[in-house]
């Protein structure tokens, strides 16, 4: 204990404790001077000196050294302060608080508050207007694809060999996709040529999985124009990727299901053949009457030539995607044509014989062009290829543009009181017991908004921005995204229904499979929160692509054109080839992901050797050195870029031996004198 000359309220010469006598004067507990740092001898002396006015001195009257010591306080309060004292890292996926900084409602004058309401009014117009302008970019984006590459797509559907093979069936299906940027076009393509019999239904399930897994990709494209945050990107990356992981995990689930046992064709078949369905009308159009006038001002298509290339039909291969007459007139009438043979005659009492020529009676359809279309490219003379590359250029600078604007309007909008009531209303739950149907009203809320725009692409890229910016949770976009691949089955459902009488079965047949397999998707993936894998997954995507950004690009190329290119050639070859290469990769793979879940559940059922991959090489088991490797390419190409320019003047350092201190008096930095520098 120390003494001191102390003033009230401690008496002279008083024994006073340390700790209370600091508590005194600060009025705080265990946690220091502070309040976020232990207390220790030097933060007492002065804390003391500071309450009191004294200096401690011991028994002999000489001054007390500071030393380390503890407060004279309870384990439990010690405990405490422990526990209040580890550093706190902050959830990376906690929805940002969107603050304010403006002046309140109340605190404006008449002036600004009219100021503000015409302001907010403009900002809302031009939120709608934007996000108009993003859904018809998305739509001549499909058209610009179908351009570039539909002739191909209609290429890949006509070799049924191919087909014949489920994986291969599987990677045409996403690859159509890719190329037409629309399940509903490279679905429609299917249903023809099921309906033509040119594809067995069996056949056309695997394809239509595959149009699942393709149609995902547009939102994850639309998620790297948020790529300037990593925050936001994270988590605009982790929204998108969700609807892919899904579509994925489902497909490695049911493919070799169904494969097996054919339950979704059987499943479907006793669907059809319970209920006496008969053809109805097309299918509804909701946000294409709002849509339409402005992007068929800009091109129309003729949807008929890929549908009409995968059936074999030789007249579409040499006609144009780009729709020239809008309105035609077909006139049937009763002509004298020759045919080969008589074989060929309309009837033997139609057929007569004129030496070597066979004449008969038929009935002869021709076409009238009444009134031309009139969008940008109905009088052009350019080909569909370069046609669609303008489109494809024009559409991504319309739809990144859009999107950035969209955002920052959103982050300038979604402020304050705004975005607390937006953030309940979205992502809180129901009270108990009733929390669990939340999320299946989130997938029902998908479903219906993905009916009213009449694409999946569509609803999950606008919501991606959402997701980024913070005002919907990763959890809550991933039961939206799982109603937008049913939302987009009824669709196809109800333009199933629109089929004629003799192809109606079929076509509607491939439409349900489509159905039953998002909602076998959705039991298996869903309703237990244990087996919600996409959502981690995604996570842990998103992670690593904020910390990486250049592995977006990469996870997009590998999963959508690399891998699904690889086994379209390997399935080419034949299944021998598949087999070959693609089971042991298979195989090496399973071992890896099994050893890495081993090495954080269980390490010790493993060898010392396989605890960790430490016995790779850095490039075989961690990013480090390839975004190194990235970094010094686009730096170099940065260099190349700016290669006249001067490089700054560099600093040079040596010792000033003048300077430097005396070698008995200790420096700061010991052993370092003082540096000089110059230019």
């Amino acid at each position: 204990m120390a003494t001191c000359v102390s003033p009230a309220p401690f008496g002279q010469g008083e024994k006073i404790d340390w700790f209370h006598a600091a508590q005194h004067r600060y009025g705080r507990g265990a946690g220091g001077p502070q309040g976020d740092r232990p207390w220790t001898g030097s933060t007492v002396h002065s804390a003391l000196y500071k309450s009191t006015g004294c200096k401690l001195r011991g028994t002999d009257g000489s001054a007390v050294k500071p030393a380390p010591i503890l407060p004279a306080v309870s384990t439990a309060a010690l405990i405490q302060v422990g526990s209040a004292l580890e550093p706190q890292t902050a959830d990376p996926w906690d929805l940002p608080e969107l603050q304010d900084t403006g002046p309140t409602w109340s605190e404006l004058d008449c002036r600004g508050k009219l100021l503000r309401v015409l302001i907010s009014g403009g900002k809302l117009i031009l939120l709608v207007g934007f996000l108009y302008l993003f859904v018809c970019s998305l739509d001549v984006l499909s058209s610009a694809f179908q351009l570039v590459g539909g002739k191909a797509a209609g290429d890949i559907f006509q070799d049924n060999a191919v087909l014949s093979n489920p994986l291969a069936g599987l990677v045409i299906g996403v690859l159509v996709t890719l190329l037409v940027q629309s399940s509903s076009t490279s679905s429609s393509i299917v249903v023809s040529m099921v309906s033509s019999g040119l594809l067995q239904v069996q056949s056309a399930v695997p394809v239509i999985m595959g149009t699942n897994i393709g149609t995902s990709v547009t939102n994850t494209i639309v998620a790297m124009t948020q790529a300037g945050d990593r925050s936001t990107f994270r988590r605009a990356f982790a929204g998108a990727t969700v609807h892919d992981f899904f579509n994925w995990l489902s497909v490695l689930v049911l493919l070799p299901l169904e494969v097996a046992s054919g339950f979704l064709y059987h499943l479907s078949k006793l669907m059809i053949d319970s209920f006496h369905i008969e053809s109805g009308e097309d299918a509804p159009d909701l946000l294409n009457v709002i849509t339409d006038p402005l992007t068929e001002s800009i091109i129309q298509l003729d949807e008929t030539v890929i549908s009409g290339i995968a059936t074999g039909d030789p007249a579409a291969r040499n006609k144009s995607l780009i729709k020239i007459w809008c309105k035609t007139q077909t006139n049937t009438t009763v002509m004298n044509v020759t045919v080969p043979g008589e074989e060929n005659c309309t009837s033997s009492a139609l057929c007569w014989v004129d030496g070597n020529i066979t004449w008969t009676l038929k009935n002869v359809s021709w076409t009238v062009n009444i009134e031309k279309c009139q969008h940008l490219f109905a009088s052009s003379s350019l080909p569909d290829l370069a046609v669609g590359l303008i489109l494809l250029a024009l559409s991504l600078f319309t739809l990144c543009s859009c999107l950035i604007l969209i955002v920052k309007l959103l982050n300038s909008v979604l402020k304050g009181q705004v975005a607390v009531v937006i953030k309940k209303v979205i992502n809180t739950d129901f009270p108990f017991p009733f929390g669990w149907v939340t999320g299946y009203i989130a997938v029902l809320v998908g479903a219906g908004m993905t009916f009213v725009v009449q694409s999946s692409s569509v609803f999950t890229s606008a919501i991606t921005p959402l997701v980024g910016i913070g005002v919907i949770s990763i959890e809550r976009a991933y039961p939206l995204s799982l109603g937008s691949n049913l939302g987009t089955t009824t669709t196809a459902v109800l333009a199933a229904l629109a089929s004629p009488g003799d192809t109606l079965a079929n076509s509607l047949q491939i439409a349900l499979v489509h159905f039953l397999f998002n909602v076998v998707g959705i039991a298996l993936w869903y309703p237990v929160p244990a087996m919600r894998l996409p959502v981690r997954l995604a996570k842990a995507l998103g992670e690593r692509t904020a910390r990486y950004r250049w592995f977006a690009g990469l996870y997009i190329f590998l999963c959508f054109f690399f891998l699904p290119l690889a086994v379209f050639g390997l399935s080419l070859a034949g299944w021998a080839a598949l087999a070959g290469v693609g089971v042991p990769l298979l195989l090496l793979l399973l071992l890896v992901a099994m050893v890495t879940l081993l090495q954080s559940r269980r390490p010790r059922l493993l060898p010392a050797a396989l605890r960790s991959w430490d016995f790779l090489p850095a490039w075989l088991r961690s990013l480090e050195p390839w975004d190194r490797l990235v970094t010094a390419a686009t730096a170099c190409c940065c260099c190349c870029c700016c290669g006249d320019e001067k490089p700054p003047p560099s600093v040079e350092m040596y010792d000033n031996p003048a300077l430097s201190p005396p070698e008995s008096e200790p420096s700061p930095a010991q052993g370092a004198g003082v540096k000089a520098t110059h230019l």
